[in-house]
């Protein structure tokens, strides 16, 4: 028998010795091998997963459990079973507008804020002073909602001395002045046009940093290959590069959207005129912190869970790769 050989077989009983040892363990004995391996990581990730627990996971938790009572924190919660989502979803005329307005804002806002915060990242990127631009453009979205609408209304008054009224009536255009915060024909328009404006914020950042982060080597080696124009460069190379940057930006987009109340509280009020404003999260809010009647605000916080979950899902098969 060759050394080659012996030595392989030597290999060979080392491994079932090292096997037949760790079965010869009892579980006891493996999670201690395990922990005195593997403590200092689980011990740089306590800290999250204790914060995720408190302030994300246990509350979705007991937002289910609740959704399934009668409580109106004065009195001890009641089991009330499946009638908080029959009601919800049957009876509530309210809801209904409110999903609809929720709906109709998210398809148009959602993605036209996505592409204006990419296009904007993108052409800033290839800008001189980036930084300045970037700057301007991620300002707004450091101010709260409340107080950037303030500044809005200002161009958005409904009487002649609106800034947009004004212009409008000194063209000619306009007989009388536009009522934009209580005509219910233009309240959702008015509320869109600011939330795009606000959108330019965590979501542009992101790509300006994953725009700057793709190497110029790639470019230079496409360029060999016969890639030229900045559209060509654009789709061949950073779209596939940036797939971790748009998946945040996507789902980033999604929770803002569907979460719009602040903007529309502010431009129209609470109830807005014939609910043209009202989103679910208002409706939410009304039932959990106006009338008390927390059972019910917990079914409407779960169907905003499920809606915001699956298409959060969805964006994630999209634009997620196989490896992550």
């Amino acid at each position: 028998m060759s050394k080659i050989a012996i030595k392989k077989k030597q290999q060979t009983a080392a491994t079932i010795e090292l096997h037949n040892a760790r079965e010869r363990l009892s579980r006891k004995e493996r999670i201690v091998i395990f922990w005195r391996k593997n403590w200092l990581g689980y011990a740089f990730l306590a800290p999250f997963l204790i914060l995720f627990s408190v302030f994300i996971a246990a509350p979705v938790v007991v937002a289910i459990g609740t959704s399934f009572t009668n409580y109106n924190m004065m009195q001890p919660a009641t089991w009330a079973g499946f009638s908080n989502y029959r009601n919800l979803l049957l009876n509530d005329d309210v809801f209904t507008i409110a999903l609809a307005n929720t709906l109709k804002f998210a398809v148009i806002t959602g993605p036209v804020g996505y592409l204006l915060s990419f296009f904007a990242a993108w052409v800033i990127n290839q800008l001189k002073f980036k930084r300045l631009f970037a700057l301007a453009f991620y300002a707004p979205s450091i101010c709260s909602g409340v107080a950037m609408t303030s500044v809005w209304m200002v161009i958005f008054s409904s009487d002649r001395s609106g800034y947009l009224n004004n212009i409008l009536l000194n063209m000619g255009l306009i007989d009388e002045p536009i009522l934009w915060n209580t005509d219910p024909t233009y309240i959702m328009g008015v509320v869109m046009f600011i939330s795009l404006w606000m959108s330019m914020g965590t979501g542009f950042l992101v790509f300006l940093a994953g725009l700057q982060n793709v190497s110029r080597d790639y470019y230079e080696a496409a360029a060999v290959d016969g890639i030229h124009t900045k559209l060509q460069e654009l789709f061949y190379i950073t779209l596939p590069m940036m797939k971790p940057q748009l998946l945040f930006g996507a789902i980033n987009a999604i929770t803002s959207a569907f979460g719009v109340f602040d903007i529309a509280v502010s431009v129209a009020g609470m109830p807005s005129p014939n609910y043209a404003a009202h989103t679910i999260v208002a409706h939410l809010y009304d039932y959990a912190f106006i009338r008390f009647q927390m059972g019910y605000a917990s079914a409407i916080a779960v169907i905003l869970f499920l809606i915001t979950f699956t298409l959060g899902r969805v964006v994630m098969r999209l634009l997620s790769t196989k490896d992550e």
